[in-house]
């Protein structure tokens, strides 16, 4: 057979390792580097700012409770109650894995812990990636694949993102398809018991694992098992299990994603799939609209594998099913590949592609390879250029009509003068801040989100929050282009003015454009003529 291969072929398993290696060595190097930075210089935003709150709170006994879940809840968003510090986020995902990473972020209380903690899953995936490529294919091949995750914008984009409990997935998932090869059924079941304590919504991936595994005729009754086990949990997990915690899951994510195969206020999962089912003409519009961007992101999804997940039969059968998900729901997030919910489909196009060229390993010829290459480099020039989650920023402009640029050192001035105020406010004490501060104050019990300022304490009493701190500087720059930071700057400048002028709360601080309100507290002299000057160059403005 090694006869009849390519010169290519004759590349060594032990140099092909060594090549593995650096590939991890660098992407971990530079992700790792890349999204440090975004956090310390204030750009990591509020997601963060949750998964730490609730890695806190469980390190502290209060076990997936965040007051800053709370506030993205169907009681505060449709029915206009107060955040509680009680809320149980399980209602509105179910994420038990996290307590896999527990004892790490004991050693490390930090939000950069989980920053760490991302992107070292995510490389450690790659790894495992190469040692199932190595079960059909021969060292160059496998080095591409592994190379190809690598430079995946669909990879690169979620890890270079605020933390999220999907970055587990692609780990869990090779892990398993590799104890499957290796016919290890202890680890395959204990990585589809993993998978499925992920979040509620990751039983899909493994129900197309299943797929697999009946129509390829090689495991089907272990096939038939697995289909059964992740559908019955989904069904059971999010109709009997999370409403415990809270409606969210019926009230609003259902609605959110797939309120379109839906009448009323509320939806269980299986009402949406009778909705599917009983309008399949809607169901086929939705799942080719909007073509433009359909099309854009399947390209985008099999550019880094020189599109050979639109030929291999495996690739569709497993990673169908997430991206199935993806193509029926509505919001504009479903089909960014940049952000965390691409990282779904990732694993099935992967191992499909693997299973492709297990049979055609002879078409593997220098001109194909330096194709693929180009598709790889191609690939990340795609993900450079399209700033996944403002990470590059100091790098490429946010806007460019108008213009919105933030430079290196025009950041880290303005950090370095933020951090003063930051280290005033206590670390027990209640606090609501702007999205890019509240990761760095997430490490407490009561935080909320300006413009929000009342939550409901531990003793069930609404209170008002002792500090409030505002980066408008941040908004002012964005605002020209940005609706939102317009929208959020033209409320908070009201809403600060009212507070000092009641008496409720008091300025102790204000540098560069971040104000640091105090309750009950008198204004310092400096600090609010510091504001009001800059409240008038933003009259004028």
């Amino acid at each position: 057979m090694q006869e009849k291969l390519p010169k290519i072929f004759k590349l060594k398993a032990g140099n092909a390792s060594k090549s593995v290696l650096l590939l991890a060595g660098i992407f971990f190097f530079l992700c790792l580097l890349f999204t440090l930075h975004r956090y310390y210089t204030f750009y990591a935003s509020f997601d963060q700012g949750i998964f730490n709150q609730v890695f806190w709170n469980n390190l502290h006994g209060c076990f997936f409770q965040s007051s800053l879940s709370s506030s993205l809840s169907t009681n505060v968003v449709h029915a206009g109650e107060v955040p509680t510090v009680y809320y149980h986020r399980l209602g509105q995902h179910f994420t038990p894995a996290l307590l896999l990473w527990l004892p790490i972020y004991a050693l490390f209380p930090s939000p950069a812990t989980l920053t760490v903690l991302q992107v070292t899953l995510v490389t450690a995936a790659g790894l495992v990636l190469y040692v199932l490529a190595r079960q059909y294919l021969q060292p160059p091949l496998a080095v591409i694949i592994t190379a190809s995750f690598y430079g995946a914008n669909a990879v690169i984009g979620p890890t270079l993102s605020n933390f999220h409990d999907i970055c587990q997935i692609p780990l869990f998932v090779f892990t398993l398809l590799l104890a499957m090869e290796k016919r290890c059924w202890w680890l395959f079941w204990l990585m589809a018991v993993l998978i499925l304590a992920v979040r509620e919504d990751a039983g899909i991936g493994l129900f197309g694992v299943g797929v697999y595994m009946i129509l390829s005729k090689r495991f089907p009754r272990a096939g038939v098992a697995v289909c059964i086990l992740s559908f019955g949990y989904i069904l059971v997990l999010t109709n009997l299990i999370m409403p415990l915690f809270s409606k969210d899951i019926s009230q609003r994510f259902m609605l959110e994603r797939f309120g379109q195969y839906a009448d009323g206020e509320e939806a269980s999962t299986i009402e949406i799939i009778w909705g599917m089912i009983s309008n399949p003409l809607r169901l086929l519009v939705e799942l080719f609209t909007p073509l433009d961007r359909t099309i854009k992101y399947l390209l985008g999804q099999w550019l880094p594998l020189a599109f050979v997940p639109a030929v291999a039969p495996g690739s569709w059968m497993i990673a169908g099913f997430p991206l199935l998900k993806l193509l029926l729901g509505k919001g504009e997030s479903v089909l960014s590949i940049t952000i965390r919910y691409a990282l779904t489909v990732v694993p099935g196009l992967f191992y499909g592609s693997i299973l492709w060229w297990s049979q055609r390993q002879q078409k593997f010829k220098p001109a194909f390879r330096r194709l693929w290459i180009g598709c790889i480099c191609l690939s990340l020039f795609f993900t450079f250029t399209s700033n996944p989650n403002r990470t590059f920023y100091f790098l490429i402009p946010d806007s460019v009509k108008p213009l919105v640029y933030v430079s290196l050192p025009q950041q880290w001035q303005h950090v370095n003068q933020m951090r003063p105020l930051l280290a005033q406010i206590p670390p027990d004490a209640s606090v609501s801040a702007t999205t890019y501060i509240v990761p760095h104050l997430s490490s407490r019990r009561e935080i909320l989100r300006l413009p929000a300022l009342e939550l409901r304490n531990d003793a069930q009493e609404v209170i008002k929050v002792d500090y409030a701190i505002a980066d408008l500087w941040q908004l002012q720059k964005y605002q020209a282009a940005f609706k939102g930071d317009r929208s959020l700057l033209k409320d908070l400048t009201p809403l600060i003015d009212q507070l000092i002028n009641n008496g409720e709360y008091g300025i102790i601080g204000f540098q560069d454009g971040v104000i640091l309100l105090k309750k009950a507290a008198s204004s310092d002299t400096q600090a609010k003529a510091a504001w009001l000057q800059f409240r008038q160059e933003l009259a004028e403005g």
